[in-house]
């Protein structure tokens, strides 16, 4: 049990009997740093003056206060020491008193075994160091978390990735008292050019001349800290370089430097200081990967917006105002853009030509082959004499099957030509919803009439074959061509009167629209058509927009 030098651990004896104040500090001086008192006042002065003692020996009978008394006045301010209660057989009521409030570890009674109040005082100690062990392993700990937890909170609150920085490199900064504090962001295992600093403002020295670039190079190769020390102004000044890396990824480097101190920074200091860097580069990684995540998200927006413009100026935004029909349109893509389409073209010699597509998919992909197609289209359309609706859509698959059938895209499009002369109207549908033809003389009873000639999708088959149908369209009547999107809606049953579900069960009242309760809203519409305003009943109810919906109507006058 035996210690030398500094190493020795505090005891104090208690006793207003001298022979045994003597023989109590005779039997451990060799072993402890030994603090007598003959009475309890005299060794409350003696703790003020010296501090925590490692155990405290204490005769329970003295004038003026008592041995248990006396414990009880230090137990708040020394919680770790460790009390030994020395007692006669009288004093079993008091001392069952001490021992059940918690200020008496070990009790012996008068006379003593010096055999065994050794044996006792070195449990004693023993104890103690466990206690202090475990009270300070207590306290990093906390001290760990309280760091983590500013460093954390500091990231969290700020607003953008400088902002972590500097309030990374102030927290650390003030948290360990450095006179100054840098932070290094790098890139590549390279540094960048920005710097972020903390001063201590309570301190005149703004920096040692000190020099840290080699340390901080050494640190960019090896991963580990780095430890300096110069004399500036008559005064110690000590550096230390910690790297921020996590998962291998070097994320900043940080230098501490400290004027004035009079030892540099301990073990136990450095490895905290690396703790909360490792901490720290945790979170500034993820808070960097999602400043990069924002900034392509926003790239990737930005990008959209403008695919968007150009699609929207792809289509038509002017139709054309012939005498005697009405044409309108209307597409909404459910993303930025989309892979629904519509084309109105006036042929030079009278003929117009109405197209409504949709491209599988959505998005950016169903975007390009959209551009494609009108682009196709309207260079047929544009020939001196246009080949029949049949042939153009050949010549569209022609065009682009290839590059459909090896992206498993496929293109529906129904293509239709009315001659205003004639009132002819000549069409073919590639695998596209069935054309609906409606009239203002039909009665709301009549079943709805469509256009059932129909064919494959382009993209399909490498070479398209399909018929063309025709009809006379006469005043009054409405040809209403649509995508997926519309008659997929899902809108509320009571929107119209009578509509078939797609299962008999069916919360919220709600069902897919399909044609037929496309034909029924559209007997309810008010004379003249407005496509605008049956598009909108159909979205009344759509609070998220799952598809691409286009619509156009040619209406005879």
């Amino acid at each position: 049990m035996a210690e030398t030098g500094v190493d020795k651990l505090k005891l104090m004896v208690v006793d207003d009997e001298p022979d045994n104040l003597d023989l109590l500090y005779r039997t451990f001086r060799r072993d402890f740093q030994v603090y007598k008192a003959n009475h309890a006042f005299g060794a409350l002065e003696i703790l003020d003056k010296v501090g925590e003692m490692a155990v405290i020996i204490s005769d329970q009978r003295m004038p003026e206060m008592s041995g248990s008394e006396f414990f009880s006045r230090t137990v708040e301010r020394f919680p770790d020491t460790i009390r030994i209660l020395l007692t006669g057989f009288t004093d079993v009521e008091d001392l069952v008193d001490a021992i059940n409030s918690g200020q008496v570890f070990k009790y012996i009674t008068k006379p003593w075994n010096p055999e065994r109040l050794r044996a006792l005082v070195e449990q004693a100690t023993d104890t103690y160091r466990l206690v202090k062990k475990r009270t300070q392993e207590l306290r990093r700990a906390l001290r760990r978390e309280s760091l983590f937890n500013a460093v954390t909170t500091a990231i969290r609150e700020s607003l953008d990735y400088d902002s972590m920085l500097q309030k990374t490199v102030a927290t650390i900064g003030q948290t360990f008292e450095a006179t100054s504090c840098l932070l290094r962001p790098t890139e590549g295992d390279r540094l960048t050019p920005e710097v972020f600093s903390y001063y201590d403002p309570q301190s005149d020295v703004l920096d040692c001349a000190f020099d840290t670039a080699p340390l901080i190079e050494k640190v960019l190769q090896t991963r580990h800290h780095e430890l300096a020390q110069e004399i500036y102004d008559g005064n110690p000044c000590h550096h230390l370089v910690v790297p921020l890396s996590y998962q291998q990824y070097l994320v900043a480097v940080l230098a501490l430097h400290q004027w004035g101190r009079d030892r540099p920074w301990e073990e136990e200091e450095i490895q905290l200081i690396a703790g909360v860097a490792e901490q720290a580069a945790l979170a500034l990684s993820q808070a960097k990967l999602y400043q990069r995540l924002q900034e392509k998200q926003q790239q990737i927006h930005n990008e959209l917006e403008v695919a968007r413009q150009i699609q929207y100026n792809l289509l038509r935004q002017s139709l054309p105002d012939i005498k005697g029909v009405k044409v309108q349109a209307c597409c909404y893509p459910a993303r930025e853009v989309g892979g629904d389409f519509f084309e109105v073209f006036v042929h030079p010699k009278g003929d117009l030509w109405l197209a409504v597509g949709d491209v599988s998919g959505k998005g950016v992909p169903a975007a390009l082959f959209m551009a494609s197609v009108i682009s196709v289209l309207r260079r047929e359309l544009s020939q001196e004499a246009p080949a029949p609706p049949n042939v153009v859509m050949q010549n569209l698959n022609h065009a682009l099957s290839e590059d459909l059938i090896s992206n498993n895209y496929f293109i529906t499009l129904v293509l239709a030509c009315y001659t205003p002369s004639t009132g002819e109207l000549v069409y073919t549908n590639a695998g596209h919803i069935y054309p609906l033809l409606w009239s203002h003389k039909a009665a709301s009873a009549d079943s709805p009439n469509y256009l059932k000639v129909r064919s494959v999708p382009l993209g399909i088959l490498p070479k398209w074959q399909g018929q063309s149908g025709s009809l006379v369209l006469a005043p009054g009547d409405t040809l209403l061509l649509t995508s997926d999107g519309i008659t997929e809606a899902m809108v509320s049953n009571n929107a119209y009167n009578t509509v078939n579900t797609v299962s008999s069960v069916e919360p919220c009242n709600r069902s897919m629209l399909n044609q037929d309760g496309l034909w029924q809203l559209l007997q309810q519409e008010e004379k003249p058509l407005s496509l605008n305003h049956l598009v909108a009943r159909i979205q009344a109810d759509n609070h998220v927009q799952e598809d691409d919906q286009t619509i156009l109507s040619l209406e005879i006058l």
